[in-house]
């Protein structure tokens, strides 16, 4: 299958051209800005789909926006009805092309020449009206907020917001290219608008709140909510913005005679993750908790765990070596301490149910 991309370059050509060679669609033609009358109608004439995505929404004149609208998508369907095609058609609009302003005009334009086309020839086609559209690659300073948003917070550049409580509808890209790329498979003739879900309701201020939470994460190593849904994209594309020289950052380190402490992340709700050291005999632990629970996992060296019940005096031990990945978790009312058994350092990830608690740290010593 031959496949036409056209404004290829764009946000979301860019990342629907990735998803189709990722589902085995490698036979790709793409127009860009450089494409030429004759190059076009080359490419339309030997194409079996055509997502056609190129537009314009920022030109110098309002009489750009006919030009790279409606005649640029009125020439692709009159190249395929002169020559006798019948090609299925996706064309991206804009919610925008219900409003009686230049650029709505031309995208009402372009789904007119689609809607057209579809009747003259009973060919398949799509139009959907995409709200705002978010995620990777997309340019800031130019016609999205998110992305605006993003790339400043990044950098720590001001944010310029009129109303925070304007409402946002976005779509996030990953849906976007996996409902098109889905398209190739069924292909069933849809005369109706279409439309990618889920479609993200939110405000201006928002967006510009988490992204600030985003940002002091690094400092606080308290991670937003960032495992589904829209925080999860609205993460992913902050993250995105991020340049080589920002991929790392440092964290606090610990270090005594014993070895090192090192806390890494921390959630609202499931706890806190860190690391720490030991050197060859050293105990580390001798402690008891009466609600916080914890899950150590050796990745280097050997360690003995030692568990004392603070009530009954039951006594348990357990030898962990780090080659067997072996998670060893603590009880509420069992002492415990954990002492390097080998002949290098002992190296062992922690995870806590909950956030440490300076003032009420739930840990209280107990020999075991």
């Amino acid at each position: 299958m031959n496949i036409l991309v056209t404004g290829a370059e764009g946000f979301i050509g860019k990342n629907l051209c990735v998803f189709l060679q990722e589902a085995g669609f490698d036979k790709l033609e793409k127009i860009t800005r450089n494409d030429d009358d004759a190059s076009i109608a080359r490419k339309v004439k030997s194409a079996d789909f055509i997502y056609h995505l190129a537009g314009v929404n920022r030109p110098i004149n309002d009489d750009e926006f006919k030009k790279g609208n409606t005649h640029l998508t009125q020439k692709i369907i009159d190249t395929l009805v002169e020559n006798d095609r019948k090609t299925p058609v996706l064309l991206t609009s804009s919610i925008q092309a219900k409003s009686d302003n230049p650029y709505g005009v031309s995208k009402a334009g372009a789904e007119h020449a689609v809607a057209n086309y579809q009747q003259k020839t009973g060919a398949v086609t799509y139009i959907y009206r995409l709200p705002n559209v978010f995620g990777k690659w997309c340019r800031p300073n130019y016609n999205s907020a998110v992305a605006t948003f993003c790339h400043n917070t990044m950098n720590g550049l001001p944010i310029n917001i009129h109303d925070k409580d304007a409402a946002l509808n976005l779509v996030y890209i990953d849906d976007v290219c996996n409902e098109f790329v889905g398209l190739l498979t069924t292909q069933n003739s849809i005369e109706q608008l279409n439309s990618v879900k889920p479609v993200y309701q939110t405000t201006v201020g928002e967006v510009a709140s988490l992204l600030k939470e985003f940002k002091a994460s690094r400092e606080s190593m308290i991670s937003a909510e960032v495992g589904a849904g829209f925080v999860r994209a609205l993460y992913s594309t902050y993250i995105s913005y991020l340049v080589p020289e920002q991929f790392s950052y440092s964290v606090t380190r610990h270090s005594d005679e014993r070895g090192t402490f090192v806390e890494m992340l921390k959630t609202k709700d499931s706890g806190q993750f860190s690391f720490f050291t030991a050197h060859p005999g050293i105990t580390r632990g001798g402690h008891y908790h009466h609600t916080k629970t914890e899950k150590f996992l050796v990745i280097n060296g050997k360690a003995s765990f030692k568990f004392r019940h603070i009530s009954t005096g039951e006594f348990y031990e357990l030898i962990v070596d780090g080659e067997e990945s072996r998670i060893v978790e603590t009880a509420p009312g069992w002492s415990h301490d954990i002492t390097n058994i080998g002949e290098n350092e002992l190296v062992v990830m922690l995870w806590a149910n909950e956030i440490f608690d300076r003032e009420k740290p739930d840990t209280i010593n107990f020999k075991v």
